[in-house]
């Protein structure tokens, strides 16, 4: 018989849930609002999890700088995720085996498991949203680095770092930039505006929309030619909401093409795919983990 596993996507908003087979199909998934509190959070993942007892465990993506031992460390937007072992607490609360794993890291295993990073060793998954973070894959496996913020993307300077300029590559090339940035160029409250209003509005001819996306995709190549010349990955993959725009890749292409044209000592064009995986990614990623790197045997001892 498949084996099942338990996967929760912890949200700001909301705590998406499914159950993945190991062949990384989802069945039974739905979403429930984030908890107010950590008790309230353990006892949905116990309840959920209590429904599904033949899986083989529960697998988590979160928030923060996820640590092995299950300590969340850094800041997002559920504070109370900070400080107490997470994976601990849920097992205490369900016997049950616990993987947890920062979600852009999730969502860079999902394309390893069964998506368009398949089969390669060295790649970068870049996932845009209200911030940029990404992943980093190594010889086929995740680097977490020295303080676990391997694949923070978004705090790389795009300027020359002088004092009193913090334009890091999250602050002006995330979506939230170019929502900011238009609603700016048109003296608007930004509350008003969408990532997808302000393509509406480019399609329609509107031309501070059209100048606000040109200098989004330049800025997301730049970034992303830097990293080309950081890491030398064998491909580097685009996620967030964004990445399901079809004319996405090609416009960064284009801008790549002509960051390479003017670096007269740049030989080597990043090759650029979007993730295969959008809104499930963190799911799956979250399971891909607990198959590769759960000892199930060492949570048996533990009860």
């Amino acid at each position: 018989m498949m084996k099942k596993y338990a996967a929760f996507d912890i949200g700001g908003s909301f705590i998406k849930y499914g159950i993945v087979k190991e062949d990384s199909s989802i069945i039974n998934h739905d979403k429930v609002p984030t908890p107010e509190s950590l008790e309230e959070l353990i006892t949905v993942i116990s309840d959920i999890s209590a429904k599904n007892n033949d899986c083989e465990g529960i697998a988590i993506s979160a928030p923060g700088a996820v640590s092995d031992k299950g300590i969340i460390y850094g800041s997002s937007a559920i504070p109370y995720l900070h400080g107490p072992n997470i994976k601990e607490l849920i097992f205490d609360k369900t016997s049950m085996p616990v993987y947890m794993e920062n979600d852009a890291n999730c969502a860079g295993y999902a394309e390893v498991w069964n998506g368009a990073a398949k089969g390669i060793q060295d790649a970068l998954a870049v996932v845009i949203g209200t911030g940029i973070g990404g992943a980093i894959i190594k010889n086929g496996e995740l680097h977490k680095g020295a303080n676990l913020h391997g694949g923070e993307f978004g705090y790389m300077l795009l300027n020359s770092g002088k004092t009193g300029s913090n334009e890091v590559w999250s602050r002006t090339a995330s979506t939230e930039a170019l929502v900011r940035k238009t609603a700016e160029k048109k003296d608007i409250p930004k509350s008003t505006l969408t990532g997808e209003k302000v393509f509406e509005w480019a399609d329609a001819g509107d031309e501070d929309c059209i100048e606000t996306i040109e200098e989004f995709y330049h800025l997301l190549a730049l970034g992303i030619y830097n990293l080309q010349y950081i890491y030398d990955p064998e491909i580097i993959l685009v996620g967030g909401g964004i990445s399901a725009r079809k004319d996405l890749i090609d416009k960064i292409q284009e801008k790549l093409e002509l960051i390479m044209a003017s670096v007269d000592l740049a030989k080597v064009k990043p090759e650029i795919a979007a993730c295969q995986f959008r809104q499930n990614a963190n799911l799956l990623g979250a399971v891909y983990g607990f198959i590769t790197h759960c000892d199930t045997a060492d949570w048996s001892r533990k009860e």
